[in-house]
């Protein structure tokens, strides 16, 4: 065994202590990160953000079911981390990931696929309440590109690619890709991605409104820990009640949503962060925010 340290991405950031084992099994440890031992993905924290970095880079960190479980872990370890706010997923500058682990797939039958509710694990993402930010580079690919959509907020490298190329596979997409793309992008241009197979570009994701913010291919990840922080220094059940009502507004009517945004709203009446928000901005002073 040996130790190395990763040098923090960002300012105020913490160090991340490796212990790499006999059979290359990276342990990683900071304080207030988590303290497992994973083999496809890297755990550090920055500040109130934990960083999850997908590590496959040989297979273009492919999304193999292994891989998914342990982003599933870290995800709830950081959901239920006080010290977490935030939560960003990254890969590379090659591959965000570039879809699922074909190889895993390929000799799968129906009934296997059907009783095991094969990908059904993908669906734990949208349980997690602190806000997540994809920071995309490279290829966004089949279920790379639908982990990103699964994220709350996406920041792309000026070079990332994103697709959904399932049908040229005989297939199509499986963890949300029909469902959240028309939503973000609209019918007619979902269904020309999705039927063709055809990639798109970060600057078009952007200009369809998939993409929150296209930057400079080194600057996506530090960005996206900054946005966090940015989160992170305001009042979380606000936030946490604000992401819950926006992703309601896809599954409620109009009439619905806004009942639901109202009843949220009220809730939040009984907070001291609510009473100290409003007496700090009529005293122009900064809120002190307890989370309470």
């Amino acid at each position: 065994m040996f130790t190395s340290l990763i040098r923090p991405l960002s300012r105020g950031s913490q160090i991340t202590k490796v212990l790499v084992t006999s059979n290359n099994v990276a342990k990683f440890s900071t304080s207030g990160a988590l303290q497992k031992d994973y083999q496809d993905i890297l755990t550090e924290s920055h500040g109130k953000v934990g960083l999850i970095t997908l590590n496959r880079p040989k297979a273009l960190n492919a999304l193999s079911s292994h891989l998914f479980h342990e982003v599933n872990n870290a995800l709830e370890k950081f959901d239920d981390d006080t010290n977490i706010s935030a939560i960003v997923i990254t890969g590379n500058e090659r591959a965000f990931a570039a879809g699922a682990d074909i190889k895993e797939m390929m000799e799968k039958s129906f009934a296997e696929v059907y009783k095991t509710s094969f990908l059904g694990h993908w669906g734990k993402i949208n349980d997690i309440r602190k806000p997540i930010i994809a920071a995309v580079n490279g290829f966004a690919l089949g279920g790379g590109c639908e982990l990103a959509m699964s994220c709350d907020i996406i920041y792309a490298g000026e070079k990332a690619v994103f697709g959904q190329p399932e049908i040229k596979l005989g297939v199509i997409p499986g963890a949300g890709g029909t469902q959240r793309l028309v939503r973000a992008v609209g019918k007619s241009k979902a269904m020309e991605i999705i039927l063709s197979g055809r990639n798109f570009s970060a600057q078009e994701a952007e200009r369809w409104g998939l993409v929150s913010k296209v930057l400079p291919v080194d600057k996506v990840l530090d960005e996206a820990i900054r946005l966090g922080q940015e989160i992170a220094g305001l009042s979380q059940p606000s936030i946490q009640a604000a992401k819950e009502s926006i992703n309601r507004a896809f599954e409620l009517s109009l009439r619905e949503g806004c009942h639901f945004e109202r009843k949220l709203f009220y809730s939040l009446f009984a907070l001291k962060d609510k009473k100290e928000g409003m007496e700090a901005f009529v005293k122009k002073r900064e809120p002190k925010w307890t989370d309470e």
